[in-house]
Order: C-alpha cells, then sequence, then structure tokens
C-alpha cells in the first residue's frame, strides 16, 4: 500500500488538474424551471435534471465551505416530501467564496450536474451539485432544517446492492432503498443536514484534518476500539468520515477508541477519500479512551524471534530514526531478525541514481544502539535503479536486520538484483544457491514492484529461510463506496503473480527438504482472506499465522475506518505443527495519530 501521505498527495494533485473534466452530463429532460430540491436529487444515484438548468430552487442554507478547490454551500427545503429516498439537500458550487451565511433562505438557478470526486476513472459516484449559480438571499437568521439522526438503527445492515451488469455493475441507475442497504441510505441524505452522537473513533485523525467514527459500536469491535475487516462480503456499514467546516486546529486530535461526545452535525457530503462524510458544523466533544502503545514479551533464549515491520518510506533526512529505533528495542523487545520494508536509498527522493542504502540502514542501526538494543547485522541487495516502485527516485527495498548474538547469516556470493536465487541440496539439507537473494526478479510479475529478498539464517544449529516481501499496493482500486459494486480489485491480478512465485519458490525449499523451517513474511498488502494469500498458502506450504489471533486481533493497518491485515508471516508445516509459537500484531502505529508509519509491525517467536 502506498502511504496515506504520498497517496492523497497525488490525488489531491489530479483532483485540482482534473476538476473541470470530471462533471458528468447526464441525459436528461427538458429544461425544467423552479423545481425544488428532491426533484433535483431524484430517486437514483444521478439527478433526472443533470445538465439542464433549474430556476429558483428553494432552500435553507445549511453550511458555506470558504476553503479548498470545492467552494460552496449547502442548502436544504424545510418542506420535505414524503419519499425516503429523495434527498432534500444540495450542494451549490460557486468556486470562490460564498456570499451566503447559515440560516439564509435562498433561491438558486443554475445548472445541474454530477461531479465525480476523483474523475470518471476512480469509479466513484458522483455528487449532485448545482453549478454556475446566481443566488438570491430573501431572508437571513432561519431556523436551519432540523438534522437527520444517522445511528445504529437508522443505517441498514447490507451494505450496497448488486450492480446492474447491463451498466458495467454501477448502481447509479438504480431506485434507491434506503432502509435496505446502508450506501443507499447514505445516498437517501446527501447534502442533507445529519447528525451522529457519542461515537466512537475508529480512525485517528490524520494529517488532512478528518477522522472515521462507527455509528454502530457493536458492529465488528476489536478490543482496542476500531472496527476490524474481516471479509469481503462483511462491510462494515457504520463506518462514516467526519470532516469540519470550522477551523482546523478546533478540530479533535483524537486516537482510535477515543469517543465523539455529544452531537456532531452537518451536510452529509461524497469525497474522493473514503466516500459519505459528515462535513461538521458542530463537533462533539472529544473523549480520551487512553490507548496506550502495545509491547510484546521477550523471546526466551531458545525461541528465535522474527519481525516483520514497514518503516514507511524511511531516508537519511527522516526525523523518526529515534521512534523506529525505540519501537524495535522497546515495543518489540529487539527481534533476531527484522524484515524492514520501506527502506529508501541514501538520499531519498533524489531521482539521480544513487541506489544504495547503508545511510539510511546504519543510521537506523546506530539509533537501535543509542536506544539500549543490539548493534544489528544487516543484509539487503540493492535493487536497479527506479525499477521497483515506490516513491520516485527512493528505491525502496526489504532489508533483513539479525543481532549477529543470536544468530548467524549465510552468505552466498552472486546474488545481486537481477539473479535469481535458487535451492540446492547440501549435506541433506535445503540451501540456497545465492544468499541473500532475490527470487525470479526478472519475471513481470515484478514489474515496478519490490523483489522477494531471501536469506539464510542459522539459529542454534537449525537453518532458517526467510524471504521479506513488499507485494504490489492496492493503488488503483476501487473504493468501497464505488458506483460499481462489488468494486474492482485490479491490483490484485498482479499480487496474484507475485504470491505464485513466492509460492513455487517454497515448494522447491520443501521438495528438497520437507522438514525445512521457512518463513515468508513482509507487506504483502492484501488481507488474511484474500486471495493472494490463499496463493501463498497454496496446499499448506504456508499458513498466515496472523490466524492464529482471534478475529478482534487480526489487523496491523487502519483504513477509512477498517482495521485490516496488510502484513503478514507465514509459516511452513514444520513451524505449524510445532505448536509452540506465538504471534503477535504490535498496535504502535495504525491506532494513533501520531504514527511513525502507518503499519504495525508482526512478530513471530518459535523454537526451530
Amino acid at each position: 500500500m502506498p502511504s496515506k501521505s504520498s497517496a492523497r498527495l497525488a490525488a489531491l494533485t489530479v483532483a485540482a488538474a482534473c476538476s473541470a473534466a470530471t462533471t458528468l452530463v447526464l441525459v436528461s429532460p427538458a429544461h425544467a424551471a423552479a423545481v425544488r430540491i428532491h426533484d433535483v436529487q431524484g430517486t437514483t444515484r444521478t439527478s433526472p435534471y443533470a445538465g439542464q438548468k433549474v430556476t429558483d430552487v428553494a432552500g435553507i442554507v445549511t453550511g458555506v465551505r470558504t476553503y479548498g478547490s470545492s467552494k460552496g454551500f449547502w442548502i436544504q427545503d424545510p418542506n420535505p416530501d414524503d419519499d425516503p429516498a429523495t434527498s432534500e439537500g444540495v450542494f451549490v458550487f460557486t468556486s470562490s467564496t460564498p456570499k451566503v451565511a447559515v440560516g439564509d433562505s435562498v433561491t438558486v438557478s443554475g445548472t445541474v450536474s454530477e461531479f465525480v470526486p476523483g474523475g470518471t476513472a476512480s469509479g466513484n459516484q458522483s455528487v449532485t451539485e448545482i453549478t454556475k449559480p446566481t443566488v438570491t438571499v430573501l431572508s437571513s437568521g432561519n431556523a436551519v432544517p432540523a438534522a437527520t439522526v444517522i445511528d445504529a438503527r437508522s443505517v441498514p445492515a447490507a451494505y450496497a446492492p448488486a450492480g446492474d451488469p447491463a451498466a458495467n455493475n454501477s448502481v447509479n441507475g438504480l431506485p434507491l432503498r434506503p432502509s435496505t442497504y446502508a450506501l443507499d441510505h447514505y445516498e437517501s441524505l446527501e447534502g442533507m443536514n445529519v447528525q451522529v452522537a457519542d461515537t466512537r473513533v475508529v480512525t485517528a485523525t490524520d494529517p488532512y484534518t478528518e477522522l472515521w467514527v462507527t455509528v454502530k459500536p457493536r458492529e465488528n469491535a476489536s478490543r482496542r476500539g476500531g472496527t476490524v475487516y474481516g471479509s469481503y462480503g462483511a462491510q462494515n456499514t457504520g463506518r462514516l468520515q467526519i470532516q469540519s467546516l470550522g477551523a482546523t486546529a478546533d478540530f479533535p486530535v483524537a486516537n482510535v477508541g477515543d469517543v465523539l461526545e455529544g452531537t456532531t452535525a452537518g451536510p452529509l457530503d461524497y469525497n474522493q477519500f473514503g466516500g459519505y462524510t459528515l462535513v461538521a458544523n458542530q463537533l462533539g466533544t472529544l473523549r480520551s479512551a487512553g490507548l496506550e502503545r502495545e509491547s510484546t514479551e521477550k523471546q526466551k533464549n531458545g525461541e528465535l524471534a522474527v519481525a516483520t515491520y514497514n518503516v514507511e518510506n524511511l531516508d537519511p533526512s527522516d526525523a523518526t530514526f529515534e521512534a523506529h529505533a525505540s519501537a524495535i528495542v522497546n515495543n518489540l523487545k529487539s527481534p533476531d531478525i527484522v524484515s524492514l520494508e520501506e527502506i529508501q536509498d541514501n538520499n531519498g527522493a533524489t531521482d539521480d541514481g544513487t541506489v544504495a542504502a547503508d545511510v539510511t540502514v546504519n543510521k537506523l542501526i546506530d539509533a537501535i544502539v543509542a536506544a539500549g538494543g543490539p548493534r544489528y547485522d544487516w543484509r539487503s541487495i540493492d535493487p536497479a535503479n527506479d525499477t521497483d516502485g515506490g516513491e520516485p527516485g527512493g528505491n525502496i527495498r526489504q532489508v533483513f536486520l539479525f543481532n549477529p548474538e543470536r544468530v548467524s547469516f549465510t552468505d552466498r556470493a552472486g546474488g545481486d538484483a537481477t539473479t535469481a536465487v535458487g535451492v540446492q541440496r547440501l549435506r541433506g539439507k535445503a540451501a540456497l544457491t545465492v544468499s541473500p537473494g532475490r527470487i525470479d526478479p526478472a519475471d513481470t510479475a515484478w514489474k515496478s514492484s519490490r523483489k522477494p529478498l531471501v536469506g539464510e539464517f542459522v539459529f542454534r544449529g537449525r537453518t532458517v529461510i526467510v524471504i521479506a516481501n513488499h507485494f504490489n499496493s492496492k493503488g488503483g482500486d476501487q473504493g468501497l463506496t464505488a458506483q460499481y459494486q462489488p468494486p474492482v480489485r485490479s491490483s490484485e491480478t498482479q499480487r496474484h503473480q507475485q504470491a505464485t512465485l513466492v509460492n513455487a519458490f517454497v515448494k522447491d525449499v520443501l521438495d528438497t527438504q520437507k522438514n525445512a523451517d521457512v518463513i515468508a513474511l513482509g507487506d504483502i498488502n492484501d488481507f488474511e482472506f484474500s486471495g493472494t494469500a490463499q496463493i501463498l498458502e497454496g496446499d499448506g506450504e504456508l499458513w498466515s499465522a496472523i490466524k492464529s489471533l482471534p478475529k478482534s486481533e487480526r489487523y496491523t493497518y487502519d483504513y477509512q475506518g477498517n482495521q485490516q491485515v496488510l502484513d503478514q508471516i507465514l509459516v511452513s508445516p514444520s513451524i505449524r505443527r510445532g505448536c509452540d509459537f506465538e504471534y503477535d500484531s504490535v498496535h504502535i502505529n495504525s491506532e494513533f495519530h501520531d504514527q511513525i508509519s502507518d503499519h504495525d509491525p508482526q512478530v513471530l517467536r518459535f523454537h526451530p
């Protein structure tokens, strides 16, 4: 997964550049005059008046947005119809700072448009807007229409209807069924004044002044206050994004499990960064749950501790080295082997041909020593310049740290960016042909993606083969609130190819030595129930050890209100059959607003 910040900045750039080209003009009836807001909204996701001018649409101003590229205001009809499928609110896009205030009674004439946040290629739903408006203020200081309550009773348990096969599985043309589907319920309130009360935070405040709450506190709750994403067929319907129309400084700085007490109210919007969003002009009061970062147990003398940790584009210019070192020493208890993902080259995003990462790695090792940890040794393979994806110029790669006082690394020369590692038999045991090495680096499955790093370690005389992975990200997948249902997960095609190659390599090891200890770990960028994980596991060659945890504890990442698994440690049968392993997802980042990475590290302890 790309870092949230880089993905968000890229999306903002695209949105700014393409905003003029992302309005859908639909087939619509002849010119309409003096229609009501619920007529504009209609009973489907797209307006029957899209592309046409409307005159003197009346409403009360419920919210004004004076910032960003989508300046405008929301109006709501104080005299609703009796159809629950038709929204009584609509956004008026002004492009410049609006000259209205909350409580103004206005009439608006303009063109009805269907704006697609993120562009039509994103697959997102559209927002019904009135554009190029002429606004007349009739009076001021009027009562704002009462906010519609969104709570556990009002939001249906089913998430979304199946899309229309005749429309490429789009739901846009389907009649809204707000009492049956959660997404239809939210769409029927698009642009209206809504409220939630006493809601628990399920994604911490991010750098863009957003957080996520749930209106269904019992829905797949984790033991630390989040909402766990457990399958493609069981979406969490109570999730709702919260933004604010107020000052950034006044927005609550929240962690998972905190509660917004009292009422949070404002217009219901839809955006490209999560879909339906309550844009608050009234925020509840934050009550902290006091969530603390976890620490795992220290490995015993006879246990080998192996960890995976995505350090999110770490380069020498970052200010997070001390914090990462403290996490490895104090929270992970100095594992014997650490697979690091997203280690950048020595000058980070500067794209000048530099590929070496020794400065980055040694700076982290020194910080670990300063934090009271061991002086790790390390192994890695520099990628060919600009071939492995990630931030341009950064040349991210996986790196093995290992504690030489507890474990040794078996070096076999010949591994480089383009040489494929193989399996050989030495003294009756499986061994690598090169160590460290890379799995099939020339295969197209790894195009613009990280190649798996393989190393051969020895712990107390026992060989352990470790494969460090960082699979293709989910970039390009349609969001859960897309107009296409179910959403298309286009990125998983490449991950499936990558998983096939890793599984085949593990098969080669096990065909050579049936009881070999093999660990495949890293940022798999896919869920433990995904097709990617199933291909990795194969016919039992590997098993994702996070499944040893209760379902309420299976997460390494928190995205749009869903706590989910992206990072995994998979083990061969000899490790699984031993039944003496311990697995821990150590929650130090994903649930916190002041995270140093967007991933939580994972630790496996076992007796080889």
